[in-house]
């Protein structure tokens, strides 16, 4: 229990942080993580060791957000409704956007997510899956079941908007 409590120790942050850049919200990245851990634990003895445990973890996150997605597809709520029906406003938890850190290094932040929001969700996960989680062309392709050229053009797609998205966000603030 202690191996494992460590091993969500070291793996925690890595996750939320892939599944907020991928999924766009905080809460859901938040949910598919703990379920991921969930499920990992759940089923620890398929952990056959050909992989890197986060690798594994990550799989299985990554399946649980496709069926999140798919679920929500089929049953829309907005944040307003959420918010009547609670009654509470969400509540950002993320350390990043503390007062004190740097004014330019959150603003840099915002202005990465927004552009990556704004990419079409093929274009999204094949860079989030490329650039922050240092995944090859092939596991990708696996990931996503579309060969490796669909990744690669994907991934030349997807920087080449992302680049004139920030430079329109850069020339905004200058």
């Amino acid at each position: 229990m202690a191996a494992y409590g460590e091993l969500v120790h070291r793996h925690q942050n890595r996750l939320f942080n892939s599944l907020y850049r991928m999924l766009g919200s905080r809460e859901d990245a938040d949910d598919i993580a703990q379920e991921a851990f969930v499920a990992a634990f759940q089923k620890l003895d398929t952990f056959r060791g050909d992989s890197q445990f986060y690798s594994w973890l990550f799989r299985i996150a990554y399946n649980t957000a496709i069926s999140m997605k798919r679920k929500a597809r089929l049953k829309t709520v907005s944040g307003d409704k959420l918010k009547e029906s609670s009654g509470q406003e969400p509540n950002d938890t993320n350390p990043d956007h503390e007062p004190g850190h740097a004014l330019h290094v959150e603003e840099t932040q915002i202005a990465v997510q927004k552009a990556l929001n704004e990419l079409s969700e093929e274009y999204r996960e094949a860079i989030v899956l490329k650039e922050m989680e240092d995944l090859s062309y092939e596991e990708i392709a696996e990931l996503a079941d579309v060969p490796v050229g669909t990744i690669r053009s994907r991934l030349h797609r997807a920087r080449a908007e992302l680049r004139e998205k920030l430079r329109l966000v850069i020339e905004e603030s200058e």
